[in-house]
Parts: structure tokens; sequence; C-alpha cells
């Protein structure tokens, strides 16, 4: 909150000033502005840097060189959203094609680092249109590319498991139904086979009820088909916990900052 404060302050600040003051001598004080941003950014100073580079903006909105900067410091913050803003800006004023290749290249590594490989994807080949012989630019254009498959058939293959999974619940509800019947009329049955029994007995008051041969068996808890389906479950179930997706990660580089010596 205090460096927002902060830079707001600058801000204002240097734009009261600026509207005084010549524009040659802006112009100085900007690549001042940005020769101090460098210097803080090799010593790993981002938030100084990054005001650094803000107030050269200041003087002069057109800045490239203090715009790309600035985007590099947002990343090295792990900012990527905000880095891709930034380098969206340095790009439209970027003077060549050296210096748009670059800033897309840059650009795709802050995708990169969110798994938004569609977009990464996109600005490595940005890069490439104004770069064709960037060699690392290639690399990580097809390592993008690669891990843009893989989520692709794992989103496929998720989608494909759940609407498999919906069916054998369906199928498993009308399995346990008619399993449920299935019990319903054994019970019956068996009800029926009691009664039989009783009057079998009263007529034969000799017979032994506690032969073997007339006690009946007792119903399956469950049917061969309500096992066969729950052990298809666990199946499922276990081959869902070994599934894995290895993704290498890109070799990102690139981050240069320009000087103004």
């Amino acid at each position: 909150m205090r460096n927002s404060i902060f830079i707001l302050f600058l801000s204002i600040t240097s734009l009261m000033f600026s509207q005084q003051k010549d524009p040659k001598d802006l112009e100085r004080e900007a690549r001042k502005d940005v020769r101090e941003g460098n210097e803080l950014y090799n010593q790993l100073k981002f938030e100084e840097a990054e005001i650094a580079y803000k107030k050269a903006l200041d003087k002069n909105p057109n800045y490239a060189k203090a715009s790309y900067n600035l985007a590099n410091t947002i990343y090295q913050k792990n900012q990527n959203k905000e880095a891709v803003f930034q380098y969206d800006l340095a790009e439209k004023i970027a003077p060549n094609k050296m210096s748009k290749a670059e800033i897309f290249h840059n650009m795709g590594n802050s995708f990169m680092k969110e798994k938004q490989y569609d977009k990464a994807v996109d600005a490595y080949k940005n890069s490439m249109r104004n770069n064709s012989k960037d060699e690392e630019t290639r690399y990580n254009l097809a390592m993008a590319q690669k891990l843009l498959k893989n989520q692709q058939d794992k989103d496929n293959k998720d989608n494909k498991d759940k609407k498999d999974d919906n069916k054998d619940d369906k199928n498993k509800d009308q399995k346990d139904k008619e399993g449920d019947d299935k019990d319903k009329k054994d019970e019956k049955d068996k009800d029926k086979d009691k009664g039989k029994d009783k009057e079998d007995d009263k007529g034969d008051p000799k017979k032994d009820k506690d032969d073997p041969q007339n006690q009946k068996p007792r119903p399956n808890q469950l049917s061969p088909e309500q096992m066969k389906q729950l052990l298809e479950a666990m199946n499922n179930e276990e081959n869902k916990t070994q599934k894995k997706l290895n993704a290498q990660k890109a070799r990102g580089q690139k981050i240069k900052q320009e000087k103004d010596w």
C-alpha cells in the first residue's frame, strides 16, 4: 500500500514538473532514470527498479526501452498477468522487429508460467514472425505446443472418464434395482417354502426337523452381477489414482534489459 501511494505521488510530482521543463531535458532525465533502473535491476532490487522505470515513462511515455525494461522487472517479480499487460504496451512502441521478437518471447514465457499454453504458442509464433532465426524461441514454441497437446489430451480423457462414471452409476443403479427385486422374490419364495414345511410337519409328526436335507439355503446378500459391478467400480477408482501427467518445463530464458548509456 505504501509503495502504491509513493508511486502515485512520484507520478503526480513528475507530471507537474514535466509541464514546466524542456522536452530535451525530460529525455535526458528519463535516460538517467533508466540507467538507475538498470543498476537496481542488476542488483535484484526489482521494487526500486520498477519505480525508476515508471519515473522515466512519466517523463517520456513513448520511451520504448523504459517500457520494455519495466515489463521485464514485473516479470521478475512473478506478476505474470501484469507483465503480459506491460509487454503488450511495450510491443506497440517497439522500434524494430528484433525488439518485438524479444518482447513476444518474454510474453510467451509469462504465459507458460501461468500454464496458458495456447496463448504461449501464439506469443512464440509472433516472436518467430519477427525473428525466424531464433533457436531459443523455436525450442520454446515446440515445448509450448507439446504441453498444450498434453493438456488437451488430459482434458478430453477426464471428460470421457466422467461420462463413463455417469454411465457406470446408471447401470449400477439399474442392477441394484434388479438385485433388490430378485432378493424380494427370494424372500417371498422362502416364506412360501416355510409355510409348506409347516404343513408337511403337521402331516408327518415323526419327521426330523433338524435333518440337514430339510434346511433351506440362505439367500445371497449380493447377487453375482452386484459383486461384478462392485469389483469394476473398485478397479476404476484404482486406475484414477494412478493417472499422472508428465510435462517438461520450458527453457524460458531471454529477459534481456535494454541499456541506455
